[in-house]
């Protein structure tokens, strides 16, 4: 039987994409000045204009959805006699995991004979994405909920989440960094390589001198670790800074290209978080490629 594949607007997946993969979205919010915005009732979002303002000085707030709000998302599927595959930011920077689990277990006693599966992405954005069109694909050809969830949480296990910012003052401030003291800031343009780690935690594990070099370098990480790379699509992601995107997916071509390379631009809450000027780059490698420095 076929089943409802769901993930929420961390996964920064383009709508085209959405609706082409039959994905169905849970927003997040966040706040600005006091006035809350959802996501998917933002008409246009202009990311350049968002994080300009942030490097000014917009201070941006965010919330967790409560159980019972997941509960809801959830039962609107059961009740119609449909199956959950929810794909869901890491737990390791956020408890939205921990939050569609506690929701899962108020409608389960509801619904017996249906099933509901979550799977941690250990990571965000891209991250997250990726494995949310790896489970379309799978209930397309046919794969059982519980035989999907399986197969995405071993490609979870092979997906390198890598990024750079431009300043660690927003992931501390979110407390979204976990080796703090390993961490640099932005002092003679020192740039911190960072990762989600096998328990989806953020860890900055390199210093780069330079934002170029910083580019290389996790040019020169994904041909060292990518696996497959012609069968893979690859994810670029970016938070005001669309020529070191560009720049990246020009270099990770130039020796390993992928089947396709998605960019997306940074949504609010995940952006808000990593902040203006932060690169990432998502792609598959061997499992245990998260201990890979």
């Amino acid at each position: 039987m076929s089943f409802v594949v769901m993930t929420d607007t961390s996964a920064n997946l383009p709508n085209t994409t959405i609706s082409f993969n039959d994905l169905k979205v849970i927003p997040f919010n966040y706040i600005i000045d006091g006035k809350e915005h959802n996501l998917l009732r933002e008409v246009r979002f202009n990311a350049e204009e968002f994080y300009n303002r942030i490097r000014k000085g917009l201070r941006v707030s965010t919330s967790q959805i409560p159980p019972q709000q997941y509960a809801d998302f959830f039962e609107a599927s059961l009740k119609q006699g449909k199956d959950v595959l929810y794909v869901s930011m890491s737990s390791g920077i956020s408890s939205s995991c921990h939050s569609a689990s506690l929701g899962a277990e108020l409608v389960r006693p509801l619904y017996p004979e249906r099933q509901i599966e979550i799977v941690d992405t250990l990571g965000a954005s891209l991250g997250e994405g990726l494995i949310a069109l790896m489970a379309a694909r799978l209930r397309n050809q046919g794969v059982g909920i519980l035989e999907a969830a399986e197969e995405l949480r071993r490609h979870v296990a092979r997906m390198y989440n890598l990024f750079t910012v431009d300043d660690l003052m927003h992931l501390r401030r979110g407390g979204r960094l976990s080796n703090l003291s390993a961490a640099v800031g932005t002092v003679l343009q020192v740039k911190p390589l960072l990762k989600g780690d096998e328990s989806g935690k953020i860890v900055a594990f390199a210093k780069i001198r330079g934002r170029k070099k910083s580019i290389e370098a996790m040019a020169e990480r994904y041909e060292r670790y990518v696996v497959n790379p012609q069968n893979q699509i690859v994810g670029i992601a970016q938070a005001g800074c669309a020529d070191d995107a560009a720049r990246l997916a020009e270099l990770i071509s130039l020796h390993c290209p992928p089947k396709e390379i998605m960019t997306v631009e940074y949504e609010p809450v995940t952006g808000s978080h990593v902040g203006p000027g932060a690169l990432a780059l998502f792609f598959e490698g061997e499992e245990g490629v998260r201990l890979c420095c």
